[in-house]
């Protein structure tokens, strides 16, 4: 019977001056010493899955506290790991305002990373982890057409300009102003006026604006809408 083995990888994105960045490691050891990963590893005999992502994520950068993990995907392509038979179990998280990472145990640093320099292919990801940052991204995206996700990375009030540039960071694309504007204050319950404004955006004073109570757009704010 063959041998295999189970890992954790974990895509955790943030905005971070106006990019969206994700949390990668620099292996310390072989296979892809001295290349950029993902944060992950093996999982324990007597271990759960999640609990083996938050461990993992903890020990290579020091982040975990407070970060909600979704399930992304399995990844197991027999050629993905030259050290033998591996699935891996991804994990993303989309976390706002996050600490500088420390590396530890097999990393030999922890960095946030413009999302844009692996997209382009400036900076390569070890095994397959450059398929799983695009699933990751790509499901980020996504979660921005059909959930409120956006207002969670702005301050407690904010304007639609600045609600507009967290889109715009996740999708990697400028947006129509005004085409945007109509579609977030008249999704209901996106959006609550405080009845104040704010001058941030530069020019004139700007509504400022908190989250609504709802959990999904409907309809959706898609992507191919707001070119």
């Amino acid at each position: 019977m063959q041998e295999f083995f189970v890992t954790v990888d974990l895509v955790v994105l943030t905005i971070r001056e106006g990019r969206l960045e994700v949390l990668v490691v620099e292996r310390k050891y072989p296979p892809f010493e001295g290349s950029w990963a993902l944060p992950g590893g093996y999982v324990g005999p007597e271990e759960d899955l999640r609990d083996a992502a938050y461990r993992e994520l903890s020990e290579e950068t020091s982040i975990g506290a407070g970060v909600y993990l979704e399930q992304l995907g399995s990844y197991g392509a027999p050629w993905r790991d030259p050290r033998g038979r591996t699935v891996t179990i991804a994990w993303l998280a989309l976390v706002p305002g996050m600490a500088e990472p420390t590396a530890g145990t097999d990393a030999s640093d922890a960095a946030w990373r413009s999302v844009a320099d692996f997209e382009s292919g400036a900076l390569p990801l070890a095994f397959d982890h450059g398929e799983i940052l695009t699933d990751g991204i790509e499901r980020a995206r996504a979660k921005l057409e059909y959930s409120p996700l956006a207002a969670a990375f702005c301050p407690p009030e904010f304007t639609v300009g600045q609600l507009r540039a967290i889109y715009e960071a996740v999708w990697g694309t400028e947006l129509d102003p005004r085409n945007f504007h109509r579609k977030v204050t008249r999704s209901p319950g996106f959006l609550e006026p405080t009845g104040r404004t704010s001058n941030v955006d530069g020019g004139r004073p700007a509504q400022l604006f908190t989250r609504g109570t709802l959990d999904v757009l409907n309809p959706p704010i898609t992507r191919a809408g707001q070119l």
